[in-house]
């Protein structure tokens, strides 16, 4: 009966997507199809291709879905922005939009954006198709929200390919970064109740990206490189020797959420620096931070953050988020396990957008039907205690990177009188 009961929800909350969804396809025949496609890719399809959808759904050949997929007239920005508001409505508000990319490897040369390129999937250059996504994650789950295809410049400097490929004309060169600019602005834009963007240093090492998300008046903690300057009025370091300066006092041991195991929990470090009056006015109402989480047993192994956050925030908080990049990794294994989202045969374009959608409607799905688990919540600690001489500095029971006095600024550089 408990089966009967969840396989009618189940079914309920699918007719509900679907529901929602039908107004972008103006055809009944595309409604149906759509239909059968979601389908199939939710079911236990061994591989989730256009003749094996199209054998789960009970039609002789694919040809309704590629038509659906290349041809057809419907817009899959449109159902994008289903997809967005429709995990946003699930997961609830003050969650944290996660940027990351994630690569489809290919064979051949004719699939729009293809090329010898750097992918995780596999670790290594790789020909195929970069993704640059975003995910919500809140304490009732994660899903992908948005998405967009990279194009090297090989391609966007051909637009005899592009057009074979019916790549837009207006769709001109832009790095990933860019690319994760305007996918954070139209999430925001849109409403989606984000509280916090993360995202790996790829993205987060650049400072036009972080200026954007103060502007939005967003908080992040983003990873950056060892080697990432910290530049402030307290001074000018690279940040793993700031970090190196840092007291054994002002490392604390938290928990960034939940994984596998249990309570991920490392030991972190972390100062605010001191506000720049030409962006935060004289009352600032957001603390820029540096951080570091450094591993319990591999302590040669240190990952390294810069943080905006509003001035109530504990370092806690921040550990929280910074735990929170890791959700859009499941979503990738999730989305491509389980929804298809890698095993498209189009080449085209337009057939990249549609299927990628299509996959993340019924991820969001699934994420939907398991939105009313709740996460465990961080581990606390104790406010570390004393300090000493370095840039660290600590007011008001946290810590804060200072300028120097000349006595100390000749220690840290080695001088003597």
């Amino acid at each position: 009966m408990v089966g009967m009961v969840e396989a009618q929800g189940w079914a309920a909350e699918l007719e509900s997507v679907f529901a929602r969804v039908a107004g972008r396809f103006g055809r009944a025949d595309l409604r149906w199809w759509m239909r059968d496609y979601l389908r199939g890719l939710l079911a236990p399809v061994a591989r989730k291709n256009g003749w094996q959808l199209a054998e789960y759904a009970g039609h002789r050949t694919p040809d309704g879905f590629q038509r659906l997929l290349n041809s057809s007239v419907w817009d899959a920005d449109a159902l994008r922005d289903d997809v967005r508001d429709y995990v946003a409505g699930k997961l609830g508000p003050g969650g944290v939009l996660i940027v990351d990319d994630t690569g489809f490897v290919k064979k051949g040369s004719t699939s729009a954006g293809v090329g010898r390129q750097y992918t995780g999937t596999s670790g290594k250059i790789d020909n195929c198709q970069i993704g640059v996504f975003a995910a919500y994650a809140t304490s009732r789950g994660r899903a992908l929200v948005d998405r967009d295809l990279y194009l090297p410049k090989a391609w966007t400097g051909d637009r005899e390919r592009c057009r074979v490929a019916k790549i837009p004309d207006e769709r001109e060169f832009a790095t990933k970064g860019e690319l994760a600019k305007a996918i954070v602005t139209r999430c925001l834009a849109a409403g989606l109740p984000a509280q916090w963007v993360t995202a790996d240093e790829a993205y987060g090492q650049e400072w036009k990206f972080r200026r954007l998300l103060e502007e939005l008046g967003v908080g992040y903690v983003v990873v950056v490189p060892k080697s990432q300057q910290v530049k402030s009025v307290a001074g000018f370091w690279r940040i793993d020797e700031l970090i190196a300066r840092a007291p054994d006092d002002a490392w604390q041991r938290l928990s960034c959420g939940d994984g596998a195991k249990g309570p991920r929990v490392y030991d972190w470090a972390s100062a605010r620096l001191p506000p720049i009056g030409f962006f935060d006015g004289d009352e600032p109402t957001h603390h820029r931070w540096v951080q570091a989480r450094r591993s319990l047993t591999q302590t040669e192994e240190i990952a390294y953050y810069f943080a905006y956050a509003p001035v109530t925030c504990t370092v806690a908080d921040l550990a929280r988020v910074a735990g929170a990049r890791w959700a859009i990794e499941e979503c990738f294994q999730a989305a491509k396990n389980e929804c298809g989202l890698d095993e498209y045969e189009v080449r085209r374009y337009p057939g990249w957008y549609r299927h990628i959608t299509l996959a993340m409607l019924a991820h969001a799905f699934l994420a939907g039907l398991a939105a009313d688990e709740t996460a465990k919540g961080a581990a606390e600690t104790t406010p570390p205690a004393a300090s000493s001489l370095s840039p660290w500095q600590r007011s008001d029971g946290s810590w804060n990177i200072s300028c120097p006095t000349t006595e100390q600024a000749d220690l840290v550089h080695g001088n003597t009188h």
